[in-house]
């Protein structure tokens, strides 16, 4: 795609392309990222998210950062602002809530409890080279990222094809260190380097 598109015309495109993608396919990627999930390496807490609407992943790589010894945190989505926490213990204790999102039952955190992370796992449409996050667009991450640790590693996760060379990037941004795709494993942003 083009750089001198803006953002909403790539959420358009990129969203087209997740709404073709077969069920198959998404399936085969969930498991690579699962098994890619493994090379993050250890950290006691962990942020991260359920996939939706096509995202990349499942409840597995979850599964996998529990399983290495990590308290795995996922967002609470409320009114507009920053994210709320609540810890991940399975697939089994996630109820539906607004937007489509599937949180946790347990007690809810207040949103600097992404303070406690040395991992971040970020939803995108897209990252690219730099750094640079495509989200949604509702700016939730944004006004929580604020709050994390500045030595967490910020990971955001994506299909290999929406690793892209340059997006278009507004000052509240902020920028990713490392993306993770499921074929291309973990990449250091701004860098260009794959760790094995």
């Amino acid at each position: 795609m083009p750089p001198a598109r803006d953002k909403h015309a790539w959420r358009i495109e990129l969203l087209a392309q997740r709404s073709v993608m077969s069920a198959t396919d998404h399936a085969s990627e969930a498991r690579a990222l699962a098994a890619a999930a493994e090379a993050l390496g250890a950290a006691e807490w962990v942020c991260a998210y359920v996939p939706i609407d096509g995202e990349p992943g499942s409840t597995a790589m979850l599964d996998v950062l529990v399983a290495g010894g990590a308290r795995v945190l996922l967002p609470i989505t409320e009114e507009p602002g920053p994210l709320s926490w609540a810890e991940y213990t399975s697939a089994h204790d996630l109820r539906r809530a607004r937007y489509g999102l599937r949180e946790p039952i347990g007690p809810v955190l207040p949103p600097n409890a992404v303070g406690r992370a040395e991992l971040i796992l970020i939803p995108a449409l897209a990252v690219d080279r730099r750094g640079v996050r495509l989200g949604r667009g509702a700016g939730y991450y944004d006004r929580t990222l604020v709050a994390a640790d500045r030595q967490a590693r910020l990971v955001a996760v994506v299909r290999d094809e929406e690793l892209v060379d340059r997006l278009p990037e507004q000052p509240h941004d902020i920028r990713m260190g490392w993306a993770l795709t499921p074929h291309g494993g973990l990449r250091q942003l701004g860098r260009g380097q794959v760790l094995e």
